[in-house]
């Protein structure tokens, strides 16, 4: 009670309506006893203008988030070197030093104490003049940023090396060396009440739907919270099925992946401060997909894709079905493997269910552990650990070496499809329940159920199943296979609602 009472009693009084006063004083007291109390990172630079009457000014910047040397030479020097002329009052004096005076390229004016607030942490600098109720913005960020480099997490062997960095105007410029057009559009929103992190929206005007567009704006603006840090966060307040393991919006960190999504009518977004951009509708056909397939011969591109698709089942099915058939159907299992298997299995105490979840889990510990620690260290605690703990459990007779080999191919399958990894594991231990407790009917029945989860959602409208359960021949062009690019001549119907011709003229002939 007493600290309430004393900060009650230390706070400084309203200061009625928000607009700026004409007294600099004024200004400057509330700046500092309210808008910044506190802060000492906050510099307020005062000086004078020439002249036979000179005007008191102050430039107000957050340290560490501007040029210095810009705000010293474009901004600074011009004012104390200015001699304002005398008739000037109110408002005609920054017009006058917008104007005339300060040589930026980007410059404003505001009004409010909240406002100054605002833009300073944006990391600008702002010009208050004595006599004058209004505050010039100008442009100044200078704080560090990342160097460009390629995304770790989605390495390619051919394609552009570039990645996005954590800086939104710097991501946006990547996406737009890339498409080089006029319609390519950009809304900004700001979201969060204590952050006001900005949020970009990316769509082509000539090709996505603006519904769609209006969808995703609508959806972040009703987003009532007080600070996103990284795309996650808008991630999980904006998607559909919010309680399915099955991603329905889409994150990378490459700009040509970004380019690619918009040109088929697709939205991304940006946040400032994450690397990461989020694109929708996002299907499941496109968990199977990878930038490089886009730039590698399309029958490699098949090939590899093929490959993800069996990875995904074996990593998803593989421990269920191992399950069922040691347990309830060892006579669809040829005779010398299964007298191979009961012969490895003898001494083992435990039954398969339990091996199998215990092993899973400990593979997903030393995943998690080799993901955390830094990268020397990591990768050697995954493989020595992997190893030494699978020889040893081995050898204790806690686990038999078929199961060694079932959780190795699981893990090592789930990696090919790294965007479906964190949701393979709970579909993973759910269709193992379901198969240690009815066999293959139980694998089956889970299969049924979640191919009807898959059947019922949607991402923005689009149904989650969209072009692999449709007979039409251009919508499946680019899902198991990957045709020739001269024969992909269309967008996706589902997507491009303005414009679907993607190829001009004439496809390439067959001779």
């Amino acid at each position: 009670m007493f600290f309430w009472q004393r900060t009650k009693k230390n706070a400084p009084r309203p200061r009625g309506l928000d607009r700026l006063s004409t007294s600099l004083d004024a200004n400057l007291h509330w700046f500092k006893a309210d808008i910044f109390a506190n802060d000492e990172t906050i510099v307020y630079r005062r000086f004078k203008t020439k002249g036979t009457k000179p005007r008191d000014c102050v430039l107000i910047y957050a340290d560490n988030m501007v040029k210095h040397e810009y705000l010293s030479q474009f901004v600074l020097r011009p004012l104390m070197e200015a001699d304002l002329p005398k008739n000037l009052k109110g408002e005609e004096i920054a017009d006058f030093l917008a104007e005339q005076v300060i040589q930026s390229d980007g410059s404003e004016f505001v009004y409010g104490y909240s406002e100054i607030g605002d833009k300073t942490m944006d990391g600008v600098g702002v010009i208050l003049v004595d006599g004058c109720a209004v505050g010039i913005v100008v442009d100044a960020q200078g704080w560090a940023k990342r160097a460009i480099s390629e995304p770790p997490s989605e390495s390619v062997v051919r394609g552009p090396r570039q990645g996005f960095g954590e800086d939104l105007g710097v991501n946006i410029s990547l996406v737009r060396l890339r498409l080089s057009s006029p319609n390519f559009k950009t809304k900004f929103l700001h979201v969060g009440t204590q952050s006001k992190t900005r949020v970009a929206i990316l769509y082509l005007d000539n090709v996505t739907s603006m519904d769609l567009v209006s969808e995703v704006q609508r959806r972040i603006e009703q987003m009532k919270i007080d600070a996103v840090l990284d795309s996650g966060y808008i991630q999980e307040f904006i998607q559909d099925a919010p309680y399915s393991p099955f991603p329905t919006i889409g994150q990378t960190e490459r700009p040509d992946v970004v380019a690619a999504k918009v040109l088929e009518g697709r939205v991304a977004v940006l946040v400032d401060g994450s690397p990461f951009a989020l694109t929708m509708p996002y299907l499941l056909v496109e968990a199977f997909q990878a930038n490089e397939d886009y730039y590698n011969h399309w029958i490699s591109a098949t090939f590899h894709r093929m490959v993800r698709y069996v990875s995904f089942f074996l990593t998803t099915s593989i421990p269920a079905i191992y399950i069922a058939l040691i347990n309830y159907h060892p006579q669809l299992i040829p005779t010398n493997l299964v007298i191979s298997i009961s012969a490895s299995r003898k001494n083992v105490p435990f039954p398969g269910i339990v091996e199998i979840v215990v092993m899973g889990l400990v593979f997903e510990i030393l995943r998690e552990g080799g993901v955390r620690l830094p990268r020397p260290v990591g990768q050697a605690i995954s493989i020595v650990g992997a190893i030494v703990l699978g020889e040893a459990a081995v050898s204790a007779s806690l686990v038999s070496a078929p199961m060694i080999i079932v959780v190795g191919i699981t893990g090592v399958a789930g990696f090919v499809v790294p965007s479906l990894h964190d949701l393979a594991v709970p579909i993973r231990l759910f269709l193992v329940l379901l198969a240690s407790a009815l066999g293959l009917y139980g694998f089956v029945f889970g299969a049924i159920a979640v191919v009807l989860l898959l059947s019922s959602m949607e991402s923005f409208g689009v149904p989650y199943l969209s072009t692999m359960t449709t007979l039409v021949p251009e919508d499946v062009k680019d899902t198991v296979v990957r045709v020739p690019w001269w024969k992909m001549a269309l967008r996706p119907r589902y997507l491009a609602s303005k414009d679907r011709q993607r190829l001009q003229g004439q496809t390439r002939s067959k001779n």
